[in-house]
C-alpha cells in the first residue's frame, strides 16, 4: 500500500479517534444526560414563545424586551462586534466578485471565443478564481462571522481574545486576496479546491487557527454548563479545517494517484467537515430563535453531529470510482456515504419539524425563509450525494455537469441560503439599525431562488442526459457536447439572476453599514453604545 494512502487513512482514523474521545468526554461531563429542556439553553428567561426577527414581527426596537436583559447586561456582542462587521462586509464583497467570475466562466462554456485575449480571462483561471472566492471568501468568511456572533450568545459570555480573532480575520482575508491574484497570474497547484499555492494557503490555516482559538477559549469560559448543539458544530468545524488544509497542502508529500486521493479526501471534507458544520450550526440556532420555540428533539440534534464526525471523513473517495486506486478504498467511501443517511435524517427531522410546526412565521420572516430553505436543501443535497456515490448512479453522473449541480445544491442551496438568513438576522443587532429597505430582502430572496432553480435543474437534467449519451455506443463526443448547449445557456441565465440577487444583498449591507435605516430605540438606562452592540 503506498505510504500516502496509508498516511491518509491513519490521519482519518486519528481524527475519528479524536471525535470518539470528545464523545467520551461529553458523556463523562454529562453533556449527554439530555432532556428536552437542554434545547432551551439558547433562550433567556421569558423568551420562549416570543418570535424574534428584526426583519419581521413588527421589527421591535433594540432592547425593548425584558428577555434581552442578559445579553445587554453582559455586553456579549460588544467584544466581537467589529470583527463580525468587518467579516460581513468582506464576505459580501467576495460573493459579488466571485459571482461575476462564475458568470463569465459559465458563459465561456457556450461562448468559448469570448474574452480570450488575456490569460487571466480564460476559462481555467476564471473558474478557479470563482471557486476559491466563493468557498474561502464568501462561504468561509460569512460562516465564521456567524459563529463569532452566535457562540458567545449560546455560552452566555463575551468572546475571548477578540484581538486574536481580528488578526485571524485579517490574515484570512489577505490569504484569499493573494491566492486569487496568484491564480489569475497563472501560479496554481493545479488541484481542484487546492489551486491556491501552498505558500499562500498556509495563511488560511494560520488565520483559521487564530479564529478558532477565541471560540475554543470562549467555550472554556462559558457560563452555561451545557454545550448547545450549535456549539459542537462550530467548534468541530473550526478545529477540523486548519488541520485538513495544512495536511492537504504539505509540499512534496502527495503525487500522482495518491495526490488525487488526498485531493478528494480534502475537497469533500471541506464541504462536510467545514461548510456543513457552519451551516447546520447556524440553522440550529436561528430556526428556534426566530420562531421562539426549541427544536423538535434535542437528542436527535446531537446524534446528527456525532454521526457527521464519525462517518464523513472517508466520503470523498467515491469521486475516484473507476480510477487506479484500491477497490476496497472506494468501497469504504461508498459505505461511509450511505451511512451519512443517519445524521442527515436526524437533522432533517429536527429542523423541518420545527419549521412546519411554526409555518406561520414563514409569511413574516424573510430570514426564516432563507434558513428554512437552506435546511431543506441540506437534506436533499445529502440524500443526492449518498445515492450518487453508488456505482450504478456514479457511472452515469461522473465527469458530467450533473456533479456541478450537486455541488451547488450543497454549497449554495444549503450553506449560502442559511448564511443569507443569518446576515439578515444578526446585522441589525450589531449596527443598531433596521434594514433600510425591507422590500429588497424579498427581492433578493426571489432572485436567488429563481436563479438557482433555473441553474440547478439545467445542469442536473443536462448532466444526466450527457452521462447517458457518453455511455451510448457509437455516439460521438461532439454530438453529446452539442446536445448540452441549451442547458449550459440556461445555466448562465440562472447564474446571472443569482448574481443580481447578490448585488442587491451587498448593496443593502453597504447601506446599513453606512448608517442608513432607522435607529433602533434603546430602553431606559441604556447607553447608545450598549444598545447598539448588545441588543
Amino acid at each position: 500500500m503506498p505510504i500516502t494512502i496509508g498516511l491518509l487513512l491513519a490521519l482519518s482514523f486519528t481524527a475519528s479517534l479524536a471525535a470518539l474521545g470528545f464523545l467520551i468526554w461529553a458523556i463523562a461531563r454529562r453533556q449527554f444526560a439530555l432532556s428536552q429542556s437542554d434545547a432551551s439553553t439558547i433562550f433567556e428567561p421569558g423568551e420562549t414563545g416570543a418570535p424574534d426577527d428584526t426583519t419581521a414581527f413588527g421589527r421591535a426596537p433594540a432592547g425593548s424586551h425584558a428577555h434581552r436583559f442578559d445579553v445587554i447586561r453582559e455586553r456579549i456582542d460588544v467584544a466581537g462586534r467589529r470583527t463580525v462587521l468587518l467579516m460581513a462586509a468582506v464576505a459580501a464583497f467576495w460573493l459579488v466578485l466571485g459571482s461575476v467570475f462564475g458568470v463569465i466562466a459559465s458563459l465561456k462554456l457556450h461562448l468559448p471565443d469570448w474574452l480570450v485575449e488575456h490569460a487571466p480571462l480564460t476559462f481555467g483561471r476564471m473558474r478557479s478564481m470563482h471557486l476559491n472566492l466563493v468557498a474561502y471568501g464568501w462561504l468561509s468568511v460569512a460562516g465564521i462571522a456567524s459563529a463569532l456572533w452566535i457562540v458567545p450568545r449560546i455560552f452566555h459570555t463575551p468572546l475571548r481574545y477578540p484581538r486574536v480573532a481580528m488578526f485571524g480575520a485579517m490574515v484570512w482575508t489577505i490569504g484569499v486576496a493573494m491566492g486569487v491574484t496568484a491564480i489569475a497570474l497563472g501560479y496554481t497547484q493545479g488541484v481542484e479546491w487546492l489551486e491556491i499555492p501552498w505558500q499562500i494557503g498556509l495563511l488560511l490555516a494560520v488565520g483559521g487557527a487564530c479564529l478558532a482559538f477565541p471560540l475554543v477559549m470562549t467555550a472554556r469560559h462559558r457560563k452555561s454548563h451545557h454545550i448547545y448543539v450549535s456549539g459542537w458544530y462550530f467548534l468541530g468545524g473550526l478545529v477540523w479545517f486548519p488541520v485538513l488544509y495544512f495536511i492537504a497542502n504539505l509540499p512534496g508529500l502527495h503525487a500522482g494517484v495518491q495526490q488525487a486521493t488526498v485531493n478528494w479526501w480534502f475537497a469533500h471534507n471541506v464541504l462536510g467537515l467545514w461548510l456543513t458544520p457552519l451551516g447546520v450550526g447556524t440553522a440550529y440556532y436561528l430556526i428556534p430563535k426566530i420562531v421562539g420555540q426549541p427544536v423538535y428533539s434535542y437528542s436527535l440534534s446531537l446524534l446528527g453531529f456525532w454521526g457527521l464526525a464519525l462517518f464523513y471523513s472517508q466520503v470523498g473517495i467515491h469521486h475516484l470510482i473507476g480510477a487506479p486506486v484500491p477497490t476496497w478504498l472506494v468501497t469504504l467511501s461508498i459505505v461511509h456515504s450511505v451511512m451519512m443517511f443517519i445524521p442527515v435524517i436526524a437533522v432533517a427531522i429536527n429542523q423541518h419539524t420545527t419549521v412546519v410546526r411554526n409555518a406561520w412565521a414563514l409569511k413574516q420572516s424573510v430570514a426564516l425563509r432563507f434558513v428554512a430553505l437552506g435546511a431543506l436543501m441540506y437534506t436533499l443535497s445529502s440524500f443526492q450525494g449518498s445515492l450518487q456515490a453508488l456505482r450504478p448512479v456514479n457511472s452515469i453522473t461522473h465527469f458530467t455537469h450533473y456533479t456541478v449541480g450537486h455541488a451547488h445544491l450543497g454549497a449554495y442551496g444549503f450553506t449560502s441560503m442559511v448564511l443569507f438568513g443569518a446576515f439578515y438576522y444578526m446585522l441589525p443587532y450589531l449596527t443598531g439599525r433596521d434594514w433600510p429597505w425591507p422590500r429588497l430582502l424579498k427581492l433578493h430572496f426571489w432572485l436567488v431562488v429563481g436563479g438557482f432553480s433555473v441553474y440547478f435543474f439545467a445542469v442536473s437534467i443536462g448532466g444526466w442526459l450527457q452521462g447517458m449519451g457518453l455511455l451510448e455506443p457509437g455516439r460521438s463526443f461532439e454530438a453529446v457536447t452539442r446536445a448540452t448547449m441549451p442547458y449550459l445557456e440556461a445555466r448562465s441565465l440562472g447564474g446571472t439572476l443569482m448574481t443580481l440577487g447578490h448585488l442587491v444583498f451587498a448593496f443593502h449591507i453597504a447601506a446599513l453599514l453606512m448608517g442608513k435605516g432607522t435607529q433602533r430605540t434603546a430602553i431606559a438606562g441604556q447607553t447608545p453604545e450598549t444598545a447598539t452592540a448588545g441588543a
